[in-house]
């Protein structure tokens, strides 16, 4: 379909898909219905915006924010009104957690309607405006381009995150002048990029002048596609780095000035180090109850500097001392310049003692576990994929589901890479995982893609295995298979005297038969001598999806954790670790 002249008269379904060829979407993730057959028909008389019939509306949504995250750009999902859209709400709220961008294109009933409890109506508009950046309700033809325009500038800019179109169906049905434009000027809405050059300079002196500092990033730089940035700026000062779930990979796992994840699940090193650091640089992330812990002891002797480009973030839930806001990556080469410009180096002296107080952490080894049991360990699993995917040369997408499998993932393998780490951080929703890693696998056909579940999480969207089948995707899924939903079991375990409630997986499928059901190829590994084998077996089969079912140990639990109320210095460490080790 060429690109209309500037008279073209077109219908409205004809200009949602012109509009998409305009910003050059390559995929569009949804499912069919009655009020966007309009829309459906005219995707069928083109052949630039391809379309993936997904089996679930969630799935649609997480899908193309598996896209976005692995690639940048926006994802797009195509739903229809009632029961579609509102299946799409679960995504649409991950990605809204997380600040990914999403512009999702919903069917409404027909305008004569809205209102009359018509047939599949629902209030969609009001449905999601808690968990979406912005909405639209088109209600005349002629402003449908613009809408879009303005729905994927919104969706892109400042902080990221999703934007719903809806459209009712007697509007894609109407006619009008095609006008796309080119840009789009919104009043009421306009990010600020550029930090403040006197709050820049401010928090250089501070960061100088640090005698245990910290630099703390998240997911901010990935989005901000800052890690050249964050890299250049940790590597001049010499300072320790811990990030986020959400920002691992933005800086290398692999070299020694990163201290691990911080947070719940975080190391010892990384939150130790954080309760004792008097400068803490913050950088894109957003101080969420799972890195701070109790608010009220977190950093009690640090001056805060905080880099964001969301300014509702700033002092939102920790006190901040240097407040910038801005673009990462443009304020991070400014701080960079700043720090270079001025004659103040940082204290040599001191830094050395705390770096040696931080080895004596490290030294810890909190994320020991035992490699010399019968039972697979997850933990070994996870160990033995950073090595059968070269880890080391950070290619590989691993995205996750939620609970223990995803807090391994996120400890054992070590991600040098942004955008390789895709996982639902700030929602947490299960059945995530396999449909996020076909969204990767469509923007990276060629890539290894590697999506780490449990058999809880799997179940939830277990129904792509037919979408992967369709769309030929290689994907190869990791089971850590423990016959629990493993995180409820392991809180039952902790905080309610080992009474557990609904959290083991009675009645569980054969994933094996499940799996060759859908056409696909699976394995059940119950040996851990048998972990690397399978999997570099799984891995050489490029052009299929493999199901590996590891059947691990039931008792194991993730370690460090901080508990609800606890601050980050009153870390559980496993009772299991060597007493020397301690």
């Amino acid at each position: 379909m060429d690109m209309p002249t500037e008279s073209e008269v077109l219908s409205g379904a004809e200009i949602v898909i012109r509009s998409l060829i305009a910003e050059d979407v390559e995929y569009v993730f949804g499912y069919p219905g009655g009020t966007v057959l309009f829309i459906y028909d005219a995707l069928f008389k083109q052949d630039k915006v391809k379309h993936i019939l997904v089996r679930h509306e969630q799935a649609a949504a997480h899908a193309a924010d598996g896209y976005a995250r692995a690639t940048g750009k926006p994802g797009v999902v195509l739903v229809t009104s009632g029961p579609g859209a509102t299946n799409s709400v679960t995504g649409i709220a991950t990605a809204y957690m997380d600040s990914i961008p999403l512009v999702i294109i919903s069917g409404q009933v027909p305008t004569t309607l809205i209102g009359n409890d018509a047939f599949q109506e629902v209030d969609f508009v009001g449905i999601t405006r808690p968990c979406v950046k912005h909405n639209f309700l088109v209600n005349d033809v002629k402003k449908l381009a613009a809408t879009l325009k303005k729905a994927f500038h919104i969706a892109t800019t400042g902080r990221p995150g999703p934007v719903v179109v809806d459209i009712p169906k007697d509007i894609t049905a109407q006619m009008a002048t095609f006008d796309y434009p080119q840009t789009v000027e919104m009043r009421s809405y306009k990010p600020v990029v550029n930090g403040h050059p006197g709050q820049i300079r401010r928090a250089a002196e501070l960061i100088l002048s640090a005698k245990k500092p910290v630099i703390y990033s998240g997911g901010g730089v990935v989005l901000g596609n800052a890690s050249e940035e964050l890299t250049e700026f940790t590597k001049m000062l010499g300072y320790p780095i811990t990030q986020t779930l959400m920002g691992l990979g933005s800086y290398p796992a692999t070299d020694q000035q990163f201290i691990g994840m911080l947070g719940m699940h975080g190391t010892y090193e990384a939150n130790m180090a954080m309760h004792e650091c008097d400068v803490l640089v913050a950088v894109g992330a957003r101080f969420d109850d799972r890195v701070t812990g109790d608010v009220k002891k977190f950093c009690p002797d640090a001056k805060i500097i905080h880099i964001d480009i969301d300014p509702a973030s700033i002092s939102k839930n920790v006190q901040i001392d240097i407040p910038i806001v801005g673009s990462v990556d443009k304020v991070l080469r400014e701080l960079t310049r700043a720090v270079k410009e001025t004659l103040q180096k940082p204290d040599a002296e001191a830094l050395a003692a705390w770096w040696k107080q931080i080895e004596e952490w490290r030294a810890i080894h909190c994320l020991y576990y035992d490699k010399g049991s019968d039972l697979i360990k997850p933990q070994y699993v996870i160990e033995k994929l950073w090595e059968v995917t070269d880890g080391a040369s950070g290619d590989a997408f691993i995205t996750s589901d939620v609970g223990q499998h995803q807090m391994w993932a996120a400890q054992y393998y070590k991600f040098v890479k942004p955008r390789r780490w895709i996982n639902s951080g700030g929602l947490g929703t299960m059945g995530f995982g396999l449909p996020s890693a076909m969204g990767v696998q469509l923007a990276h056909p060629g890539a290894t893609v590697a999506c780490v579940t449990g058999e809880a999480s799997f179940q939830m969207c277990l129904q792509e295995l037919s979408t992967c089948k369709q769309f030929d995707l290689p994907i190869k899924i990791l089971c850590l298979n423990n016959r629990y939903m493993g995180m409820v079991r392991q809180w039952q375990e902790m905080f309610y005297d080992k009474r557990y409630s609904h959290s083991y997986m009675d009645a569980l499928p054969d994933f094996v038969k499940l799996v060759e059901s859908y056409g696909h190829v699976g394995m059940r590994i119950d040996k851990p001598a048998d972990v690397e084998g399978a999997m570099r077996e799984a891995f050489k089969m490029k052009d299929k999806l493999v199901f590996l079912d590891f059947i691990t140990d039931q008792a194991e639990n993730v370690y460090p954790m901080i508990a609800a109320g606890r601050g980050q210095h009153e870390m559980m460490l496993s009772p299991n670790k060597e007493e020397e080790s301690i």
